[in-house]
């Protein structure tokens, strides 16, 4: 046990954390020359094109010092703030962490979120700054950052370069000097911790631990604590570039264990499993439940794919856990499910994962975040879905979720930066100066105002230079109203939206003009309305297709045209009475990008 460690590669999104992982492995020999390639560990399709960390994972590497052996067991995680929930679970699974910050743009504000998660679970933190071979790189800034927000001596900063392999085998010294092996007790019953799990189609899902005390054998009698269902090992192992099958593994070990599970409710990350004939006393204190920050509803484009979806969703949540879902209806689009997610790249990757792995055609409806409803009785609702509003004349406040934001920029751009977060509501709370020129602002922001399109903004704005780190702060009253959208005076509830009353008005008058362009003519005029309750606050008319029919009558009486004229017009109202509205897909992903 004393010569394996456990450690994790923690960073801002784009440090290059998974180029200094193909240099630690390339270097231990881990993968050989006709495997390597860029970004080794990102196994997904989607990870590679655009070139960011979704999923953690986890490899073991062999290193030899001074003459010793020791086993390194690393867990790459994402960089990105709407996967942080994968790096809380490595970080429980780990007794170290290497801290990487970009030589060439310093402390960003996710490298700071990541390193208090590190922290509390008391990680023994090495600092390594990356990119030192190029030419704008600044040394002696970052080195100065870094010592501010970890207090360590200007020595103990490793310098290396992910792309020419400079400083790799500091990094590997360090890791063996430095971070402690893991605790455990060898003799005590077994226990290991879930940190991950894969469906895989021939064997069952594939459940990945650490063992935190005790060993487990090959065919040994396992027990899962969260829901008490019993398996054999019939594989276990430890996880190399592929699956390396193993007879025993002891504590401190991170493998993986194949039983021939076969449904995915009985597999709980964070769960604890033990041994059936000599079980553990209690469960491993696992990582909180997640808590999603973005509500959207997923509906099966043809209403025959339902279960079909059901089946690709509990398939994705084991190898996603922070995905939260359960089933609603609409009358617009039948059946589907309310998915809760981190953000709205967390979103966006989800909807391409069922696209891509399962051939799933989903249409997903506007995200919002979840709302508390107080009634004039005294009760208190959640609300993930304005259609599920009560009626306004029970309501007697509405709040909505408050956030905590930091933002880290550069002081050029912070003009523009504070102009966007007051036109979303914010409030300044705080400015400091890191150094001459980086600045951290922190506000208090509405988090239903940041879930569309304010990342996006943001990025623009500082020309990609601005970090931006958020957590939930709290609810506060605000003046909601439900703003509706009319179709011929039917409700599309797929496109109602929860709003702040001073931007009702000016949302309304766009989406109509939006889905005026969207929706095909059809033999009847179209009205498409927004309205708060009764009250219309806008309207456009998709005007229809029509036939001239006075084309036969040349000259002759007036009355000949005009009743022509009144025939039609009678057959248009029959039409608009039985005609329906088909709202394309492409108007419920407009929404989404009104600006």
């Amino acid at each position: 046990m004393k010569n394996i460690r456990n450690f994790c590669i923690i960073a801002h999104i784009d440090h290059g954390k998974s180029t200094i992982a193909d240099r630690l492995l390339e270097y231990t020999n881990t993968v050989s020359q006709k495997d390597l390639q860029a970004q080794v560990l990102d196994d997904m399709d989607l990870e590679r094109e655009r070139g960011i960390t979704i999923k953690s994972h986890a490899i073991q590497m062999e290193y030899t010092k001074n003459s010793e052996t020791y086993i390194l067991n690393l867990i790459d995680t994402p960089g990105h703030v709407d996967f942080s929930y994968e790096v809380s679970r490595s970080i429980a699974a780990c007794e170290g962490a290497l801290l990487i910050v970009d030589a060439t743009q310093g402390i960003q504000a996710q490298t700071i979120s990541n390193l208090y998660l590190a922290i509390e679970n008391d990680l023994e933190i090495i600092p390594v700054m990356n990119k030192m071979d190029l030419p704008n790189a600044m040394p002696d800034d970052v080195e100065d950052q870094i010592i501010d927000l970890i207090g360590c001596n200007k020595d103990d900063i490793l310098k290396a370069s992910g792309k020419t392999g400079m400083g790799v085998k500091e990094i590997l010294d360090s890791i063996v000097d430095l971070v402690p092996p893991p605790k455990g007790n060898k003799d005590a019953p077994f226990q290991g911790l879930i940190f991950d799990s894969v469906f895989n189609p021939f064997r069952g899902i594939e459940v990945y631990f650490k063992v935190v005390n005790g060993e487990i054998k090959k065919g040994e009698h396992v027990k899962f604590f969260a829901t008490q269902k019993e398996y054999y090992a019939e594989e276990i192992g430890v996880l190399k570039l592929k699956k390396s099958p193993k007879n025993i593994l002891t504590t401190g070990d991170v493998g993986y264990i194949i039983s021939g599970i076969k449904t995915s409710k009985e597999v709980k990350v964070g769960d604890t499993i033990t041994s059936v004939d000599n079980p553990c006393n209690d469960r491993i204190k696992g990582f909180e439940e997640v808590k999603p920050m973005v509500f959207a509803g997923i509906y099966p484009i043809d209403a025959e794919d339902y279960e079909d979806l059901r089946t690709s969703m509990e398939k994705l949540q084991l190898n996603d856990a922070s995905l939260t879902w359960e089933p609603e209806s609409s009358v617009a689009l039948g059946f589907g499910f309310r998915c809760g997610f981190l953000g709205l790249l967390h979103m966006e990757i989800i909807q391409e994962r069922l696209d891509r792995e399962f051939n799933m055609n989903v249409i997903t409806t506007v995200p919002n975040v979840s709302y508390k409803i107080i009634l004039k009785k005294g009760d208190v609702i959640d609300v993930h879905n304005p259609s599920g509003m009560p009626d306004v004349t029970l309501i007697d406040t509405i709040e909505e979720p408050y956030i905590k934001a930091q933002i880290i920029t550069k002081t050029d751009y912070i003009g523009p930066i504070m102009t966007l977060c007051l036109d979303k509501r914010g409030i300044l709370i705080s400015q400091n100066y890191l150094t001459t020129n980086r600045v951290e602002l922190n506000f208090e922001l509405p988090l239903a105002e940041i879930v569309f399109d304010f990342y996006d903004k943001l990025k623009s704005i500082s020309k990609g230079y601005a970090s931006f780190d958020y957590y939930q702060t709290g609810y506060k009253p605000a003046k909601l109203v439900r703003l509706d959208i009319l179709l011929n005076g039917e409700r599309v509830d797929a496109l109602s939206t929860l709003i702040h009353f001073n931007n009702a008005y000016s949302f309304g008058r766009r989406m109509c003009e939006k889905l005026k362009e969207l929706i095909p003519r059809q033999q009847f005029d179209i009205a498409i309305q927004a309205a708060i309750g009764a009250k219309i606050i806008a309207r456009e008319t998709v005007k229809a297709v029509r036939k001239d029919v006075t084309a036969k009558c040349y000259g002759g009486d007036i009355t000949r045209k005009r009743k022509l004229l009144e025939k039609q017009k009678k057959g248009k109202k029959r039409m608009k009475q039985i005609g329906n509205v088909e709202v394309p897909q492409k108007a419920f992903l407009a929404v989404l990008k009104l600006d």
